[in-house]
């Protein structure tokens, strides 16, 4: 299994993620558009593991509180662009909590830097239009542990449990 953890947007954040795409598309540029069922915020990668169990137990010990997300910015990692999100302690402390749950576990999981954004186009080609993105916002109740298989048409993400926050 193909894992990750992640925080699963809001419709309301997906409907304008979907807009800036529609946009981009309009104004030329294509690629790989990330589909809107597949819209996430990933807080650590794991990738190829036999037993989600220990991973799930892991994140059942991640303790924190309700928080916003609010959609800031716009960048790009080579021909991936992306949304970015609003700079948040907390966001920041429940990637750092979530990491240390993993490692804790021994679980392995890309140590890369947490680098809060939505992936909107891979293989992204045309020219970087001027992107406006709308400041919504979404309060974080849970945190996803999440497969992805390969499907005929692309990735296919399922949700294999969460951590809720604590009021």
């Amino acid at each position: 299994m193909r894992l990750f953890i992640a925080i699963n947007l809001s419709d309301e954040m997906k409907d304008a993620l979907i807009g800036v795409q529609n946009a981009m598309y309009d104004g030329g540029v294509r690629g790989n558009y990330t589909p809107e069922e597949n819209m996430h915020l990933t807080l650590a990668f794991i990738g190829d593991t036999p037993d989600a169990q220990p991973v799930l137990d892991a994140l059942a010990g991640v303790a924190f509180t309700p928080f916003p997300l609010t959609l800031e910015g716009f960048g790009c990692f080579g021909d991936l662009w992306w949304a970015g999100l609003r700079e948040s302690a907390p966001l920041a402390a429940v990637a750092r909590r979530v990491r240390r749950a993993l490692a804790e576990a021994a679980i392995p999981f890309d140590r890369k830097r947490f680098s809060p954004h939505v992936t909107l186009i891979r293989r992204a080609a045309g020219k970087q239009p001027e992107i406006v993105l709308p400041p919504v916002s979404m309060t974080v109740t849970s945190v996803s542990l999440m497969r992805s298989d390969r499907g005929r048409n692309g990735m296919i993400y399922t949700e294999l449990g969460t951590a809720e926050a604590k009021a």
